[in-house]
């Protein structure tokens, strides 16, 4: 089944209870439900990026080094790129509004902030890597990063991943519990 094929009608089961709601409402409850979570995510891109927006302007920054300037606007560009894709959902939805599309809209959206939250990840491990090489050198900076990103692979990614996994399983074997649309 494409992942962009039409609802199911009416149910969603989840924990064997059985949601009743059309096609239309169940896309009005997603949409619902992804503006909620990017409240939470956009505040945090926001100010990411604007913490290393004003880093090259503190005094300090003349004595940082070549590393640590390319670690500087390699962080930068993924952290725009997080706020890109964040903030897409809302340019995407106003652009299409009442052109009755928000099946697209909802799918679409969903796969630009999944996208958005790997660039935020990257970008908070280019800050943590920023600082600490600054402030202890460059070993101490990559041990920081690599160990600061395992919780963002496993919390952000691998965990849901892997019981997105045992779901579709469950879901090809007739037990249900995989995706509804």
């Amino acid at each position: 089944m494409s992942k962009l094929a039409p609802m199911q009608d009416a149910q969603e089961s989840q924990g064997g209870k059985v949601r009743d709601e059309t096609p239309l409402e169940r896309l009005d409850r997603n949409l619902e439900e992804l503006t909620g979570e990017l409240r939470v995510i956009v505040t945090g891109v926001q100010v990411l990026f604007a913490f290393l927006l004003i880093v090259p302007f503190n005094t300090g920054f003349a004595h940082v080094g070549q590393f640590e300037q390319t670690v500087y606007v390699v962080t930068l560009i993924l952290a725009a790129l997080a706020a890109v894709c964040t903030i897409a959902p809302s340019p995407l939805h106003r652009l299409l509004f009442r052109y009755d599309d928000k099946h697209y809209v909802v799918f679409i959206s969903n796969r630009i902030v999944i996208a958005g939250l790997a660039f935020l990840a990257l970008a908070m491990c280019g800050a943590l890597l920023l600082v600490t090489t600054k402030l202890f050198g460059i070993p101490a900076g990559a041990l920081t990063a690599g160990l600061g990103a395992l919780p963002f692979a496993a919390l952000w990614f691998a965990i849901p991943l892997r019981r997105r996994r045992i779901l579709d399983a469950r879901r090809r074997q007739g037990g249900g519990g995989g995706p509804t649309r």
